[in-house]
């Protein structure tokens, strides 16, 4: 037989009422025995009749329960005082910050030449002060920059002078391998050498006195 869903509401009848409430708390409590037993638990329960009649069960020890309960909710209730405040400091820093930032937005627009009409005299010559502040450090910079940069090209040039001196005292050495050269060769072939240089060099002159010419015409001899 299946068990109907009882409807969670005051029982108007005064004696079903001490029934239900007999055996539900007899339930509640062995229910509790269990859990401390199966568990190894500590477990309290507390219950007030409708008449003021105290019904308690506890595994260990009723008032060392209820203290230590009474330190753990003290705690929490501190933790959550703890965390409102740190929200309502972060709700502050959050509106601070906020100005701030319009503050600062608002300067940013009056250094670009916007929103300039409702500033005084006073404020504009602020603003000139700032701008030529920023106008010297950007020089400054701007100068330090060009310094490194000709101290980069400095030590470049340096080591391309150094280069360039052992590319001079090597090309130095080359006529003294060429003299090296000569004496393991011989006279003779060096002889043969010059004499076919400076025969070549008078062909190469004797090619520069040709007479050349243009002429329009038929093909003919010419003799001289």
């Amino acid at each position: 037989m299946v068990r109907g869903k009882i409807e969670m509401k005051r029982i108007e009848n005064a004696t079903s009422r001490q029934v239900t409430f007999s055996k539900r708390r007899n339930g509640l409590l062995k229910k509790a025995h269990e859990l401390s037993v199966l568990c190894d638990a500590e477990v309290a329960v507390i219950v007030f009749s409708q008449k003021g009649r105290l019904y308690e069960f506890c595994s260990y020890d009723m008032q060392k329960i209820i203290k230590r309960y009474h330190k753990h909710a003290k705690g929490a209730q501190n933790n959550t005082t703890e965390v409102e405040q740190y929200m309502q400091q972060l709700k502050h820093e959050s509106a601070d910050m906020a100005k701030k930032i319009d503050i600062l937005e608002a300067s940013q627009r009056r250094l670009l030449g916007h929103d300039l009409d409702s500033c005084s005299a006073q404020e504009l010559n602020q603003i000139t002060s700032q701008l030529e502040q920023s106008i010297r450090i950007v020089r400054e910079r701007k100068g330090q920059l060009f310094m490194e940069q000709i101290e980069r090209l400095q030590a470049k040039e340096r080591i391309l002078l150094v280069e360039n001196t052992k590319l001079h005292t090597a090309c130095g050495a080359r006529p003294w391998q060429q003299h090296i050269v000569q004496e393991k060769v011989g006279p003779a072939t060096y002889n043969w050498m010059n004499s076919s240089q400076s025969g070549s060099s008078q062909t190469i002159r004797n090619s520069d006195q040709v007479e050349t010419g243009l002429f329009i015409g038929p093909p003919a001899m010419r003799c001289e």
